[in-house]
């Protein structure tokens, strides 16, 4: 199914949500879903139905997975892959708005970078308030139901490109509150430890 140029836009906001959660799934998706025939990527993004690409998309997913499941050392590897999630996320949105100004496509990346961090910021927002927890199981349902959002994401970013676009909108909205709150609670923890130290 080919997207027509307008359902491109929809596809990139909920692409670049879904890389800044997990790029590595997301170019995965993509790329079998490209391969599959059920989307027509446009021609500057037809690399990702590459077996190549896939493949090595497929086997960083397997070592994400399982690093991202490892309480305090998914921190590292989170904030590690701030210099990864962000860029690929821009470099796609890029790539899938080549029929564009030029002024437009840099709009787009911008754009879809910017979504991408937030969504990058989201979660590691909630890693850093999971993690002192004294008990694995967190973690790992946390980092599982972001795997399952960027997959799930991304297919669906494909068949209903504008509704996708809605429910990142809605997302990042969450993203917001979460994260003013958990700064909130930081602080609040922070104030509180100063005052005993004080006393």
């Amino acid at each position: 199914m080919k997207l027509p140029a307008h359902d491109l836009l929809g596809l990139v906001v909920a692409t670049s949500f879904a890389a800044g959660l997990n790029v590595y799934a997301t170019v995965a998706t993509l790329g079998l879903l490209a391969r599959s025939g059920a989307i027509v990527l446009p021609s500057s993004l037809q690399l990702l139905a590459s077996w190549y690409v896939i493949s090595a998309a497929l086997i960083l997913f397997g070592i994400e997975f399982f690093a991202d499941k490892i309480p305090a050392f998914d921190l590292i590897w989170n904030a590690l892959h701030t210099f990864i999630r962000v860029p690929v996320a821009a470099l796609l949105a890029w790539h899938a708005t080549t029929q564009l100004s030029p002024g437009e496509q840099l709009g787009a990346a911008l754009a879809g970078g910017l979504i991408a961090l937030a969504a990058h910021s989201g979660k590691t927002a909630a890693r850093a308030a999971v993690t002192p927890s004294p008990e694995p199981v967190s973690n790992a349902v946390l980092s599982l139901g972001e795997d399952a959002i960027a997959v799930a994401l991304t297919w669906f970013a494909t068949r209903h490109p504008w509704l996708a676009s809605a429910l990142v909108m809605i997302l990042l909205a969450g993203v917001l509150v979460m994260i003013r709150w958990i700064v909130r609670a930081m602080r609040a923890l922070f104030r509180g430890a100063e005052r005993r130290l004080a006393t």
